[in-house]
């Protein structure tokens, strides 16, 4: 079965005047805005010329006013243009609280500033201002303090890593944070702990009292642990490990991620990480309330929280169960199903022998959770059995809780592949831009981050690697997606022309269904484009490229393909030209190309594109300058009808005597 994907809410769009009808235009074309509501100023033609749709403008008599109020009670953020004075007049009327008022953002007509002048935070307000910002090439104007300071929004940062916000004073632990008085102590007992070395931490004061490797070895976390345990400060390096002599007490307000509700006091607040697996076998035709039934209970009495679930778990037989298909679905909860020699293979606390006879198992409940929660694994919850207890209910059904190390959640997770263009900024598409700020971790090889290091904010994760390991990067990338988080994994140029598109969508579809989390391929900017743009128009008649690295493909195929690229009389662009450890190959494809045309065929060399050192010059196949070609270089090779007259290139788009239709 696969996951029910988790779709955010869409934004609804309001414009006050004709001169913005280009901004949600932009914005609905890029799927960022749905439904539309405009003032009544504004003709149908004015708005059918931009191809908007999905709009709604009051009725004869009628005013925006009302149209605003019935949009505003269905949810999602608002996204407005024009003057922030006009729209806070009209949703003032329809404010409540800070913690369910959806956010509302204002957009100059020009699309320059994006301004979230409600539920920054809680409502992602201040998120979708830097995406909808980086979309449109403008500013997000945030005035938040945590923004400011560099530190996280602690009311709002945990959606960002896949968790769901559980109870707590909220409110009194954002004052806290913005005093700074005091350090806030923080229990992590589960769930991912990249966060923990993100810069925005460190600016965060705050202080571990339990991380996640001491709550499962201590198999559960209580109020008094935590109440005993000494404060470790995060620094510039991260999140420290508990300390073990006397710093300050705790303090007042405490920070709980992991599965666990009981803290000791309600006015602790809580962050929960999918992270639980519950392990369900049942009779045949077993009612649903009596499994729902036992897992609100169990979950209660352990102290353990419905949001920190992951998913269900069973046996094989199990896959066409009413209840158990129906609690899935109304939940939004994978299930997982295995075959009963796995379930058997489960080493358990409670085998039956009663359950071996009937399912070929000793255990399924036990057994499936721990399966499914794979390995560094903990049992929060032994088995545990219901039968009907109302005359409404019937069959029986048992329950066990196990609690993974990390995470789980694909249906909520997202891997982006970023071409990032030659380096400039100038040169990053406002897709890319969007897709990077909405990323909770970005991945890729050093120098490609280094490049984009400017967009980056403190509460990003940048996880570095080497050159050579492409594989395992998209590894690293896929695995953080299947755990609910959005990750960027970045490429030069455009991530599908020799970058790590392939890669990553090839580990991808080896993945069942029900663990492929979103796959989004953002293009760029490529060597191949910037170097025909700087040349002049060579690019004009067919062309291919070639890439010169037998890394990944037999030297002799890339013959093959040089030559009847040269046969063929294609303009041709060399990748990966020359290396320290591959000094021939360049000069063996200018052999192979010289069969083709002659050594006159002019030649575009193009290095550090993009960058600061860019140099773009201009010579002949038949004097190619073999030794100053690297890797940083693309070589261009033209065609017979290519030439170079002031200080451009050009390849006619017709051979000699052809004439445009």
């Amino acid at each position: 079965m696969n996951a029910l994907r988790e779709q955010p809410t869409q934004a609804w769009g309001l414009g006050l005047g004709r001169t913005g009808l280009a901004v949600l235009a932009q914005l609905q074309g890029a799927g960022r805005c749905g439904d539309l509501l405009l003032a009544a100023s504004i003709t149908p033609a004015q708005w059918q010329e931009l191809g908007l749709e999905q709009v709604r403008q009051p009725a004869a008599g009628g005013g925006l006013a009302d149209l605003v109020a019935e949009r505003w009670h269905r949810g999602g953020p608002l996204v407005a243009v024009g003057a922030c004075g006009a729209v806070l007049r009209l949703v003032a009327p329809l404010l409540q609280h800070k913690g369910c008022d959806p956010a509302v953002l204002v957009i100059d007509p020009a699309g320059r500033y994006v301004v979230p002048i409600l539920g920054g935070h809680g409502g992602g307000g201040e998120d979708l201002a830097t995406e909808l910002a980086a979309l449109l090439g403008g500013t997000a104007v945030i005035t938040g303090a945590s923004h400011h300071e560099g530190r996280l929004a602690l009311d709002h940062f945990g959606e960002a890593w896949g968790w769901k916000r559980g109870q707590g004073d909220w409110s009194a632990l954002m004052q806290q944070a913005a005093t700074g008085a005091s350090p806030l102590g923080v229990h992590q007992s589960g769930g991912l702990v990249f966060w923990q070395e993100l810069e925005a931490s460190a600016a965060s004061n705050l202080h571990l009292t339990m991380a996640v490797a001491e709550a499962l070895q201590a198999e559960a976390v209580t109020a008094s642990v935590a109440d005993e345990a000494p404060l470790a400060a995060i620094g510039p390096g991260g999140l420290a490990a508990p300390a073990q002599t006397g710093l300050s007490p705790m303090p007042p307000l405490q920070l709980w991620i992991g599965p666990d509700t009981d803290s000791g006091s309600t006015r602790h607040c809580h962050w929960h990480p999918p992270c639980l697996w519950l392990g369900v076998g049942c009779e045949r035709d077993t009612s649903l309330t009596l499994i729902d039934d036992l897992i609100r209970r169990t979950l209660a009495s352990h102290g353990l929280s419905e949001l920190a679930v992951a998913g269900l778990a069973s046996i094989d037989r199990k896959g066409d169960e009413p209840a158990l298909l129906a609690l899935a679905a109304a939940r939004g909860w994978p299930l997982l199903l295995f075959n009963s020699e796995a379930l058997a293979a489960q080493p358990v606390p409670n085998p039956s022998a009663a359950v071996a006879r009937e399912m070929g198992t000793a255990s399924v409940a036990e057994a499936a959770a721990l399966l499914a929660a794979g390995a560094g694994v903990v049992l929060r919850v032994p088995k545990v059995i219901a039968h009907a207890r109302t005359p409404e209910q019937r069959g029986a059904a048992t329950l066990a809780v196990a609690q993974m190390q990390g995470q789980w959640q694909p249906a909520s997770g997202s891997l982006h592949l970023i071409g990032s263009g030659p380096g400039a900024l100038d040169l990053l598409s406002g897709d890319a831009r969007s897709a990077l700020s909405r990323c909770s971790v970005w991945v890729g090889y050093g120098l490609y981050l280094d490049l984009l290091e400017p967009l980056r904010r403190p509460d990003q994760l940048r996880l570095d690697g080497r050159l050579t390991e492409e594989r395992e990067r998209c590894r690293q990338a896929l695995d953080l997606a299947r755990q609910g988080l959005n990750v960027a994994l970045i490429s030069s140029g455009d991530s599908g022309i020799y970058g790590m598109a392939g890669l990553a969508l090839e580990q991808w579809m080896a993945l069942e269904p029900i663990e492929q989390p979103e796959f989004t391929v953002h293009p760029g900017l490529s060597a191949l484009q910037l170097a025909a743009a700087r040349a002049g128009a060579p690019l004009m008649h067919d062309f291919c490229t070639i890439s010169l690295s037998d890394r990944l493909t037999p030297w002799p195929v890339i013959e093959k393909r040089l030559a009847a690229a040269a046969s063929g009389d294609f303009v041709v662009a060399l990748y990966n030209p020359r290396s320290l450890g591959r000094d021939w190959q360049l000069g063996r494809a200018r052999e192979l190309l010289l069969e083709g045309r002659g050594p006159e065929t002019p030649v575009v060399l193009a290095r550090q594109l993009g960058r600061r050192e860019e140099e773009v010059r201009f010579c002949t196949l038949g004097a190619l300058p073999l030794e100053s070609v690297d890797m940083l270089t693309l070589v261009l090779v033209g065609n017979s009808s290519s030439r170079i007259a002031a200080g451009r290139m050009v390849t006619p788009r017709g051979y000699p005597g052809a004439e445009l239709a």
